[in-house]
């Protein structure tokens, strides 16, 4: 599947993240990695940039291998994808996306 835009992606980015528990995760792991790039810019100190993607793709491949039971997409569109948990992340915060 191809898309033309982050706007055709998001629908299928949802639909790829229709588990509850996924969604949690992914939003749990996006408020650490928010955290861990906070303190980084605060700090400098280099191990917490480094343990962003852990912090980031940890939680979102648990949500996804354990309960979503998909393959993240990810690995397709990394980009889109980026993009997306941070749309979802503020989807979530502002209601627009239930999660909680």
């Amino acid at each position: 599947m191809e898309f033309k835009s982050f706007s055709d992606f998001y629908p299928f980015y949802l639909r790829e993240h229709s588990n509850i528990t996924c969604r949690k995760l992914h939003f749990i792991g996006t408020c650490g990695v928010i955290a861990l790039l906070l303190l980084f810019f605060f700090t400098g100190n280099l191990l917490l940039l480094a343990a962003v993607p852990f912090m980031g793709y940890g939680f979102a491949w648990v949500g996804h291998f354990g309960f979503e039971k998909n393959r993240p997409a990810t690995f397709k569109y990394p980009f889109y994808s980026l993009m997306g948990d941070f749309r979802m992340f503020w989807d979530i915060l502002t209601g627009k996306v239930s999660a909680f």
